[in-house]
């Protein structure tokens, strides 16, 4: 409805002070005229919006003008009150800030919605650890997050995946959270990069600053640096036919494996499909352990390697 985006449009600006006439379209999901048209009945209605032009141009509000717009729809109330991850919180050292925040939200709200956005914690939990959680060493994060924060270089000591320790400094940007996996990413040596943190081994924050590279924003780095990540994979195919007694599981193992499609089951009742897996080796023991449900038919030097690793098995148990 267009009444609740002119209240967008009016929270927008409050909150990031100039926006352009594209980011607020992109923001609203509408196209730039129609931000236009909305500027104008903004203006219309008394509301004193500004447009400046330019290289930094964009609209904004007349210094000092605050709406006192505070009525919350029920969706909007349900995702405040949405629990976060206890355990992303713990590691950020958050959990008690957190809880204490929320109770002075909650007490801000009418009686009538006090009672329904409390309820929202015995409806949805998010739990981000896995079924089998392996410990990280996270002793830098802390640090990280005050160098972050005052945008002050690090000085660290970081494992690389041979085991070796390397020393570097680094200008830390910003910190990600994949799963429960953290990450660092940083400006080291002019380039943007992404560092496990469990895998920094050390980290003291220097007295020297630096500055943030304009624009830069971190969700959409992020993004871009996981979709180039998942597209330079290595990949291993291989065509096989299934027992449609397995074609449910092929996905539930502890083992990576991609079916990139399945096709009509055949007149035995085994269904032709294609993985794809990060190396041969992968390949190799995912489909050895289904035993006689999966039969190879490319590539075929794969057959062979199969029947190996069979008989080195057989012979161990003789």
């Amino acid at each position: 409805m267009r009444a609740d985006r002119l209240i967008s449009i009016l929270l927008l600006l409050q909150n990031h002070e100039k926006m352009t006439t594209k980011a607020l379209a992109e923001e609203l999901e509408v196209t730039e005229r129609t931000i236009h048209r909305d500027m104008e009945a903004l203006s219309a209605a008394g509301i004193p919006v500004l447009a400046e032009r330019g290289k930094h141009g964009g609209w904004r509000l007349v210094d000092q003008y605050r709406t006192k717009l505070t009525g919350l729809k029920d969706n909007e109330l349900k995702t405040l009150f949405l629990s976060p991850s206890f355990q992303l919180l713990s590691d950020l050292g958050f959990t008690k800030d957190w809880k204490e925040a929320r109770q002075k939200l909650l007490a801000s709200l009418p009686n009538a919605l006090q009672s329904q956005a409390d309820d929202m914690w015995n409806r949805v939990h998010i739990d981000t650890n896995t079924w089998r959680q392996s410990s990280q060493e996270l002793s830098a994060l802390s640090t990280l997050q005050q160098a972050i924060w005052e945008e002050r270089k690090i000085k660290m000591g970081y494992e690389k995946a041979n085991k070796e320790t390397s020393e570097r400094i680094v200008e830390p940007l910003g910190l990600v959270a994949k799963g429960r996996t953290w990450y660092m990413i940083a400006v080291s040596n002019g380039e943007l990069r992404n560092f496990r943190v469990s895998r920094i081994k050390s980290a003291e924050m220097t007295d020297e600053t630096f500055t943030r590279p304009q624009g830069f924003q971190l969700a959409e780095y992020w993004n871009q640096s996981k979709q180039s990540f998942v597209q330079n994979l290595p990949a291993f195919e291989v065509d096989v036919e299934v027992s449609s007694s397995i074609i449910s599981r092929l996905t539930f193992t502890g083992r990576f494996v991609q079916v990139l499609n399945t096709g009509t089951s055949n007149e035995n009742g085994w269904f032709p499909v294609k993985l794809s897996f990060d190396t041969e080796q992968e390949a190799k023991a995912y489909i050895l352990g289904f035993g006689d449900q999966i039969r190879i038919n490319h590539p075929v030097s794969l057959i062979e390697s199969i029947k190996n690793m069979a008989e080195s098995v057989l012979s161990l148990y003789k």
